[in-house]
């Protein structure tokens, strides 16, 4: 008898997915016939010039809209089956949303912006205070945790971010332009940052313009148009 392994469950399986907008009466498309497979662990560059489709997609593997036609299954389940109180669920549980403009609480430390979606989440007290201090140290912010966004640097306000979006410790990172308000050479900081989080398993997906940025992912999905074009992986 043959034995035949098992392939481990993919996080994502985005299946023929379409979507589009009516605009004077008409559909427009927006994104058109997409479909990938992506696994735990991997590093993923989404790329595209401005209207091209790609915060559309950013979108809907966020789970902040449904896609007109496809599938699209999140650990195996089908995200258009599932209420909104569970899609609000599964943002908040499975998805670390990393976003270009930080996204923090003004009148919250830092160690409070971390700590405010486990609270939402009703994680223990201790339990989500060791995870904010955890998530904070890894990103080298332990000296910064009480103070408030307006006393860090940008890059500074970004490792909060990404803080915020580990400390639950969820599957999947998906981070939204997370170097485009940076400079230069904070920017490679905060990639080097990303980097050292999926050496220690965390799959993430940046979505991008900067082709700069891209390379610097394990694996490039560019999308033109609506559509991919081009799905290759990174040379190290």
């Amino acid at each position: 008898m043959t034995l035949t392994a098992q392939l481990p469950q993919p996080l994502i399986e985005v299946k023929d997915l379409g979507h589009g907008y009516i605009m004077a009466g008409e559909m427009m498309p927006v994104l058109q016939n997409i479909s990938f497979t992506i696994h735990h662990g991997e590093f993923v560059a989404i790329i595209g010039p401005s209207g091209s489709g790609k915060s559309t997609l950013m979108n809907m593997l966020g789970c902040l809209d449904i896609a007109n036609e496809g599938r699209y299954l999140l650990d195996g389940q089908d995200v258009r089956e599932l209420s909104d109180n569970k899609l609000a669920q599964i943002r908040n549980e499975k998805i670390g949303f990393i976003f270009q403009q930080y996204n923090l609480l003004p009148k919250l430390s830092a160690f409070e912006n971390v700590e405010l979606p486990l609270i939402y989440r009703n994680v223990p007290y201790k339990e989500r205070r060791r995870a904010a201090e955890e998530s904070l140290r890894l990103v080298g912010l332990e000296d910064r945790m009480h103070n408030r966004p307006s006393a860090l640097s940008g890059g500074q306000q970004q490792r909060v971010a990404i803080a915020r979006a580990i400390a639950g410790k969820p599957p999947m990172l998906l981070a939204d332009e997370p170097t485009g308000a940076l400079d230069s050479k904070t920017g490679a900081e905060v990639m080097a940052k990303m980097q050292e989080l999926n050496r220690l398993g965390h799959t993430i997906i940046i979505i991008t313009h900067d082709l700069s940025i891209a390379e610097q992912a394990k694996r490039l999905i560019r999308i033109m148009d609506g559509k991919i074009v081009e799905d290759r992986g990174n040379e190290p």
